[in-house]
């Protein structure tokens, strides 16, 4: 914890008027966040029960070995009763707030969809490629997907990171992550590499040219969930593939978007999610391709 700065629990709660909710800006599964400034600067402080910060025990250890413009940087931290992690403030909400919520957001444009997958990438390779030992996320999605005041994305929420060891392929661990962007390989066998990253940012893509979510409901006689990387192989499938994506492109965009920068973004994301994780591009390998677009 050497490069982050250590809070008093008075002074955190002074800056959120005592944790009111009127300062509350989101609710996760493990705790809730709040805005706060703090020492001239803005702030998100994520207030955590316990049992909870035992859970996120790894992420503060992170995110003071790893700085990078693309990943959300943790100011400080306090410990009183249960930990309390002070973030950065972003303005924008995450991804999934732009792509799915009815709140009365603009839709993202499709440059500003391609430069957010860019910043993603790139916080990834560092952390799979750049870092000794090497992180995995294990969580990625569009709720961790942070959007700055100039719409560039931090990846963010590294409570679920696993540590590996410096060049090892993969190795075994408990389940953890949400449904429909989990790798064949983690849900079946446990096994974790950084190919599992690579496959939920795949989704992610999907996400990103589609504007729908990973996990659709779809009506039968009975809801069911229908996984949106079915749809797009149900779709690639088929010998007129080109003139059925014009109708998975997210509807808010209109025409207003390059058909054959769309097209090139579905085969990344194809190639993300394939099943044998080693036929999956490295984040590396992504990165030079979204630069492409």
């Amino acid at each position: 914890m050497d490069k982050s700065v250590e809070f008093s629990y008075e002074e955190l709660a002074i800056a959120t008027d005592d944790f009111s909710l009127n300062n509350k800006i989101g609710q996760g599964g493990f705790g809730s966040v709040y805005y706060a400034e703090l020492r001239g600067e803005k702030a998100a402080i994520k207030k955590m029960g316990m049992q909870a910060s035992k859970e996120f025990l790894s992420e503060p250890k992170v995110l003071t070995n790893v700085h990078h413009l693309n990943l959300v940087r943790l100011i400080g931290y306090c410990v009183e009763d249960s930990l309390f992690l002070v973030y950065e403030y972003i303005e924008n909400g995450n991804l999934s707030q732009h792509l799915h919520s009815s709140s009365g957001r603009d839709p993202l444009p499709w440059s500003t969809r391609v430069n957010i997958a860019l910043d993603s990438a790139r916080g990834l390779e560092y952390i799979h490629e750049y870092t000794v030992p090497v992180y995995i996320h294990r969580d990625i999605k569009p709720a961790n997907i942070l959007i700055d005041k100039n719409f560039r994305g931090k990846v963010a929420d590294f409570g679920l990171t696993k540590l590996t060891e410096y060049g090892t392929a993969s190795l075994n661990s408990s389940l953890a992550g949400t449904f429909g962007y989990m790798s064949p390989e983690y849900t079946q066998y446990g096994k974790i590499s950084p190919k599992i990253d690579v496959y939920a940012f795949g989704v992610v893509l999907f996400e990103l040219i589609s504007g729908m979510e990973a996990v659709r409901l779809v009506a039968l006689v009975v809801f069911s969930a229908l996984p949106l990387l079915t749809i797009y192989e149900n779709v690639l499938s088929r010998p007129d593939a080109g003139e059925y994506l014009h109708k998975l492109v997210d509807p808010r965009l209109g025409d207003d978007y390059p058909f054959d920068s769309v097209c090139k973004l579905v085969e990344l994301a194809k190639a993300c999610t394939q099943e044998d994780p080693q036929l999956r591009p490295g984040m590396r390998s992504i990165a030079v391709a979204l630069v492409s677009l």
